[in-house]
């Protein structure tokens, strides 16, 4: 079962949303521990073979091979990676996808580009990104590899 663009643009989107519905919980008091937890078991393929995930803002456990490991990085409760503060957990109001380049190949899609997570006071933080994801035989669309890091710049040499 082949992944077309569409079906990449909607799980990118799925994704965006998600994160912000994970911070609108947590601000207003609801369950954002559990709209976690379903974000990364509707987008992830932890279940399937597992994912390549290396956070955005994560140093001392770069890479996250487990799901508490990811849950850990979007909302820090679990003590398992002690430097994150749950990412997720931010007021982020918006989160879009600029793709640079997109393959697809079968049932794969990587893309690589820049999302911009927007904050409360409505200012766009820009993050460069590659995913990849998978089409399940239930034609799901799971993200299998996910690497986040912030722009560089020349003033960090």
């Amino acid at each position: 079962m082949s992944i077309n663009r569409d079906e990449v643009i909607e799980a990118q989107n799925a994704w965006g949303d998600g994160i912000v519905a994970i911070g609108r919980a947590f601000a207003e008091g609801q369950d954002y521990v559990q709209r976690a937890k379903d974000h990364i078991r509707q987008l992830y393929a932890y279940d399937l073979d597992g994912v390549l995930f290396k956070p955005t803002l994560a140093s001392e456990k770069q890479f996250r091979s487990t799901v508490p490991e990811a849950e850990s990085y979007f909302i820090g409760e679990n003590g398992v990676c002690p430097e994150d503060k749950g990412f997720a957990l931010r007021p982020w109001t918006n989160v879009r996808f600029e793709n640079d380049g997109m393959w697809l190949h079968g049932d794969t899609a990587l893309c690589m580009g820049n999302y911009f997570f927007t904050d409360a006071e409505g200012q766009e933080i820009k993050v460069e990104y590659s995913f990849g994801y998978v089409k399940t035989e239930d034609g799901e669309v799971k993200i299998v590899l996910q690497h986040s890091s912030l722009p560089y710049s020349p003033s960090d040499d």
